[in-house]
């Protein structure tokens, strides 16, 4: 037995292959080994030995040592499409290297912004059995990385009845044959005994041996000859066959299997937004529903308007019903629906038609459909979400008529992904959650209110990946990465197997994040950084403590406004806060007023309509317009006790005057009260006007909080429901990040403190440069809380502030988040050294 010690060749925190983000190395397809996330760029020897010939590699080097153990380091993923840009190779084929000389220099930051991941791994490319092996810690250059058995990394199968069998194959990989299609034919060829040899331009190599095959040199188009001797010599060259394209007439060729660059991860990879975090492997289930026949002409106005009646009475009860057995987001929608199916404007429409001689199906159709695209056109997504809702409730209601159960249902598979074009939230409530392991839709949108049940439920979801989806056979295999945002389908075996690993290991690391997450979070070097959450209800407080929030930095009051015919009274408004003050037990709790405007059709709220509701009567300045409604809902606040534990927070507000006049209101309820204060009163900074304002506004505000989602909105001219433009819409753009350094140094200066409240606060490639740019308090959604206070832990508040820097003189968000993942390696590596 031969043991070799090998040492680490990089700088970095030290993975298992399974969290490489390649499925060929993540399988252990191209060898056994570990990975390492890279701090420098240097890669050194890990062992005496020679330097093995790689043809056209520049991005990975090879070294054998002496006992023949081929150890093969790839410098970052899918950097073979570099061509060498940003590698400078410090050795040549051949030459005799000693256990820690430099092998090869390459750009750090170049690479971070042209790889998909820095990750660079370290495996044995031609056999040999890993004894021990370094994992999750930083390691320097020279620390013990692995210890291998070499015995078998020279060894020769034996054939019993050897056989020849010979084929030509035209080599199909793009890049032709570097590691990752190499380690595929190594792979492939595992199972069997016999000798298979590789010749191209008159030279050989082992198929055995990624290594080898890679310093043939043999480029894409190139012919191969595959040359296998032994008993299993023909099985193994058909196991060959599905991965090279045998070079035969090209009537014949028609009939041969696609090549495997069009079935690899990449290839076969559809990417998509994500709408609720997660990585499931399941199979695939096609979700298609058909649209529900109705006929037009009714059968007398009384009979169908009795049908009509009785249908939205059972299921406004058949709602009422499960949202009182529902929690969070799943009770609040249902309770929304069974307010929203009584609607009596709905009702009247709907009527209307059927005493013009219409059916109560052609009725009810007919008015929801009106009522939806009126509210689909609408610049607002939470009235885009109305409309959604109404087709949902038109469909269960078209059911009830038929003699149907609400909810169309569907039985699962072990471990069902469901591909569907989009999916309604009662489609969604209704299947088993046993059995449900995730989602895909073509079209849908992040903030939809399928993608919050999914969220509320742990359900990984992908939104707007586009028709392709739908043509994924029923029952293929797929892996779901919803944490990277992509499906993959029908991968290889070993890939599954990998994607399996990695999403125990998520698992386990979110179960060790949310028993850490209960203690307060700062940075290595001592900068606290406090961490609370977005609610929306006095359940969500309480599935937020339990995350390890500090507190309320955002209730969303809306949730009390809409959906009903008349305003909430002051009362009823101060026994909700006061219930959700309740479950925070003492922590502090940021009332935001509502924020509501001209473009929601609020009943008792008839606000003009504005062709640009989005620029128009909304936040601050719809309750303005309004004063009695504002002045019912500071009266509540201040009713909360204890009184210390609220801060009022104005959204939308542009300049002081915003401000002052709130505050006069604000004086007066609490001078009705017999108050002598105010809770402290701060203004949300959502449009650049409130960024290049923010010296002046934090002056008289008593805090700032940041609403990144209107912010980058209104900065990049986004839409932030636009279809096609939403990738676009990033709070990483240098421009938004100008503004909040802006702000953050705002409120540096007056002693004021300054949150981050919108989505980006829940971003964890945010957060390093949200602390570089001074931001210390974020308030986030509840289920990212966790993730994010680990993340605190990990960085250096000085080198945060350094990436921040580079990131506002960044060109593009992207450029932006290739450096937060530098500096996210670089946090591991330093905070275990």
């Amino acid at each position: 037995m031969s043991i070799v010690k090998l040492a680490a060749p990089l700088a970095g925190w030290c993975l298992p292959l399974a969290e490489v983000p390649d499925p060929v190395f993540a399988g252990a397809m191209a060898g056994d080994g570990v990975a390492i996330d890279p701090v420098e760029g240097v890669l050194h020897a890990p062992c005496d030995g020679e330097i093995v010939p790689m043809r056209d590699a520049r991005h990975a080097v090879t070294v054998r040592s002496e006992a023949g153990i081929e150890v093969l380091m790839h410098v970052g993923i899918e950097t073979v499409g570099l061509k060498g840009q940003g590698f400078e190779l410090l050795v040549s084929a051949g030459e005799r290297v000693r256990q820690g000389a430099p092998l090869l220099r390459f750009d750090l930051d170049r690479l971070a912004r042209a790889a998909p991941s820095l990750v660079t791994p370290i495996v044995l490319a031609s056999g040999g059995t890993v004894l021990s092996r370094a994992t999750q810690r930083a390691l320097a250059v020279g620390d013990f990385l692995m210890e291998v058995d070499g015995g078998e990394a020279q060894a020769v199968a034996a054939s019993a009845a050897p056989q020849e069998h010979a084929r030509r194959f035209r080599v199909p990989f793009d890049h032709g044959l570097h590691v990752r299609p190499a380690a595929l034919v190594a792979a492939a060829l595992r199972p069997f005994k016999s000798q298979v040899v590789i010749v191209a331009r008159g030279r050989s190599a082992s198929a055995r041996s990624t290594v080898a095959m890679m310093s043939l040199g043999v480029h894409c188009g190139e012919t191969i000859e595959v040359r296998c001797t032994g008993a299993d010599a023909a099985q193994a060259l058909s196991a060959l066959e599905p991965l090279l394209a045998p070079d035969l007439p090209a009537v014949v060729q028609q009939e041969v299997r696609k090549p495997v660059a069009a079935t690899l991860a990449d290839a076969r990879r559809l990417e998509g937004l994500i709408a609720s975090r997660g990585v499931a492997v399941g199979v695939a289930l096609a979700w298609k529903q058909a649209e529900i026949e109705i006929v037009e002409q009714g059968a007398g106005a009384a009979s169908e308007s009795a049908a009509l009646r009785n249908a939205l009475a059972f299921l406004a009860s058949h709602l009422g019903g499960l949202a009182a057995n529902a929690t969070g987001a799943s009770g609040e929608l249902l309770r929304a629906h069974a307010e929203l199916v009584q609607d009596p404007e709905l009702e009247r429409a709907a009527l209307e038609a059927v005493a013009r001689g219409k059916s109560a199906s052609y009725g009810w159709r007919e008015a929801t459909r009106g009522m939806a695209e009126s509210l689909a056109v609408l610049d607002d997504e939470r009235m885009r979400e109305r409309a959604a809702d109404l087709r949902d409730l038109e469909e269960q209601v078209l059911r009830v008529l038929r003699g149907e159960v609400p909810a169309a249902e569907r039985e699962l598979p072990e471990n069902a992904v469901v591909l569907a074009e989009d999916l309604m939230p009662s489609q969604l409530l209704s299947l088993d959650a046993r059995r449900l392991a995730g989602v895909v839709l073509a079209r849908g949108g992040a903030t939809s209110h399928v993608a919050l049940l999914a969220a509320s439920h742990g359900i990984p979801l992908l939104v707007s990946v586009g028709p392709a989806v739908l043509e994924v056979a029923e029952g293929t295999p797929v892996v779901l990465d919803a944490e990277h945002g992509w499906i993959d389908v029908d991968p290889p075996a070993a890939e599954l197997a990998a994607a399996q690993r990695a999403a125990l290991q998520r698992a386990a690391e979110r179960a060790a994040d949310l028993e850490a997450a209960l203690q307060p979070c700062a940075t290595r070097d001592g900068v606290r950084i406090t961490v609370n959450a977005n609610l929306g209800s006095e359940e969500e407080a309480h599935a937020a403590l339990r995350q390890g929030a500090e507190g309320c930095g955002l209730l969303r009051t809306e949730f009390l406004f809409l959906d009903r015919r008349d305003p909430p009274t002051e009362a009823e408004q101060a026994a909700e806060y006061g219930r959700i003050a309740a479950a925070l037990q003492g922590r502090p709790l940021t009332i935001r007023t509502m924020d509501i405007g001209g473009d929601k059709p609020i009943a008792y709220l008839p606000l003009p309509r504005e062709d640009n509701p989005a620029l128009g009567m909304r936040g601050v300045r719809a309750s303005l317009w309004r004063p009695e409604l504002l002045r019912a809902q500071l009266g509540a606040i201040l009713r909360v006790q204890p009184h210390s534990q609220c801060r009022i927070l104005l959204p939308m507000v542009n300049d002081l005057e915003d401000l002052r006049v709130v505050r006069a209101i604000a004086a007066e309820c609490a001078r009705e009260q017999g108050r002598a204060a105010l809770p402290p009163l701060g203004v949300m900074v959502e449009t650049p006007a409130a960024a290049m304002m923010a010296d002046q506004l934090a002056r008289e505000a008593d805090f700032l909080s940041i609403g990144t989602n209107d912010l980058s909105q209104y900065t990049l001219a986004i839409d932030r429901g636009h279809a096609d433009l939403g990738e676009k819409l990033d709070a990483l753009h240098p421009a938004v990040l100008r503004l909040i350094r802006k702000v953050a140094e705002a409120g540096g200066a007056a002693a004021k403190s300054v949150s981050v409240c919108g989505a980006m606060g829940s971003d964890v490639d945010a957060l390093p440069i949200l602390v570089g740019l001074g931001v210390h308090e974020i308030s986030a959604t509840a289920s990212t809380i966790p993730r994010l206070k680990r993340t605190v832990r990990l960085l250096d508040a000085g080198e945060c502030r350094e990436l921040a820097q580079r990131a506002l003189d960044a060109e593009s968000a992207a450029a932006v988040r290739e450096l937060a993942g530098v500096a996210r390696a670089r946090a591991r590596a330093a905070a275990s050294s």
